[in-house]
């Protein structure tokens, strides 16, 4: 299955080019035909967009993206300079599916776009110098809120699709965009005792399948 909800012009332009390539290759060249076809499906793969069926449970943090965690850290600073947070980083490679979903229900409260550079997403300050798009939500309860996602660029991610808009209403793993090619992207949690975190650093997750923490909302919340 092939996003082409967000990469429309992309897959046509790769379908076109390739096919053409493939059967010029295919008749004059034979059996080099195969390289272009190769390209073309290397290419496709990079927007695929496979069915992905979220947990049931309305106590969850999924991954909004697919890749490698790389950082998980809590009772840092938030952005916005709201409070500490819990922070989960995923790095994207290119190989990664590059759709990202939304980490549980709740309504969008903000969508805000910062201008920046495009260093190598593996770089530790790329969360702070590299163009992003964040999305705030206000979750259902029992969830805390607000939670915030980051879709952060990367060397070779120039492009990111937000479709989300304030005052939509998310769904647990429900596609809200995609960022093209290597990249983040970043869950904030409000920083509560009651969080259990269910990754470490260097698990592999899938966006709206993964769980990343879970919300503990029968115990007592720290200093309480």
């Amino acid at each position: 299955m092939l996003t082409f909800s967000y990469a429309r012009t992309e897959i046509t332009l790769i379908v076109l080019v390739g096919g053409a390539a493939t059967a010029v290759g295919a008749y004059w060249l034979h059996g080099w035909a195969l390289i272009p076809l190769l390209l073309t499906l290397a290419l496709l793969s990079f927007y695929r967009d496979p069915p992905r069926r979220p947990p049931p449970d309305d106590d969850l943090i999924l991954a909004p993206a697919d890749g490698k965690v790389v950082e998980v850290t809590r009772g840092v600073g938030g952005d916005d300079g709201g409070g500490s947070v819990l922070r989960i980083m995923i790095f994207l490679a290119v190989h990664n599916v590059h759709v990202n979903r939304s980490p549980c229900a709740g309504r969008v409260t903000e969508v805000t776009h910062r201008r920046g550079e495009f260093v190598n997403a593996l770089k530790a300050d790329a969360d702070v110098r590299n163009e992003c798009h964040q999305i705030t939500l206000t979750p259902r309860p029992p969830l805390p809120g607000p939670i915030g996602v980051r879709q952060i660029a990367g060397v070779l991610a120039r492009r990111i699709v937000c479709t989300a808009r304030t005052g939509d209403e998310l769904h647990a793993g429900q596609r809200f965009g995609m960022i093209k090619l290597g990249s983040r992207t970043e869950v904030c949690l409000p920083e509560d005792a009651r969080w259990q975190v269910c990754v470490t650093v260097g698990d592999r997750v899938k966006a709206g399948r993964t769980v990343l923490a879970r919300f503990d909302s029968g115990a007592r919340k720290e200093g309480v």
